[in-house]
């Protein structure tokens, strides 16, 4: 397992006990100062195992490794923020898209299957190029919308 060393310059350890004097700063800032200060290598009378650190401020000791890690590959600034979650970018149906897959789904199913499944339906728009990628996720809220029902009229 890689160990990480934090090795906090002056500056950096001033503005760390500064959040821990103030009262102005999250408590995520607040826990990731004391984390950092308490794992200095360049003060090694006072560097904490990442157990005892992780026992004292109840958090995981992965919490204390992670923090560490991303200390030493992302720089000071990044571990005193919420790290930014990633955009998900996902298929933008349209009026066109939405009418190819219910024509698709309406149509007869392929040989050996009953009905059309979602994953069978999303394989389908791939394969004729109404879109690049698109999950099945994406074809079942689809279908929702437009309210229609694989099941059909079963009459009783």
């Amino acid at each position: 397992m890689i160990r990480y060393k934090v090795t906090l310059t002056e500056n950096e350890r001033q503005q760390l006990e500064a959040i821990l004097s103030k009262g102005k700063h999250s408590s995520l800032q607040f826990r990731n100062a004391c984390i950092l200060l308490n794992c200095d290598e360049s003060d090694a009378a006072r560097k904490s195992p990442n157990e005892m650190i992780a026992q004292i401020l109840r958090v995981s000791a992965k919490t204390v490794e992670r923090l560490k890690q991303r200390f030493v590959e992302e720089g000071f600034e990044a571990c005193m923020d919420r790290k930014p979650y990633p955009e998900v970018k996902d298929i933008k149906t349209d009026g066109e898209f939405e009418a190819h897959l219910v024509a698709i789904s309406c149509s007869q199913a392929p040989a050996g299957y009953a009905r059309w499944s979602l994953r069978m339906l999303a394989d389908k728009m791939v394969e004729l190029k109404h879109a690049d990628k698109v999950s099945y996720e994406t074809v079942r809220q689809v279908l929702k919308k437009t309210k229609l029902s694989h099941g059909g009229s079963r009459g009783g």
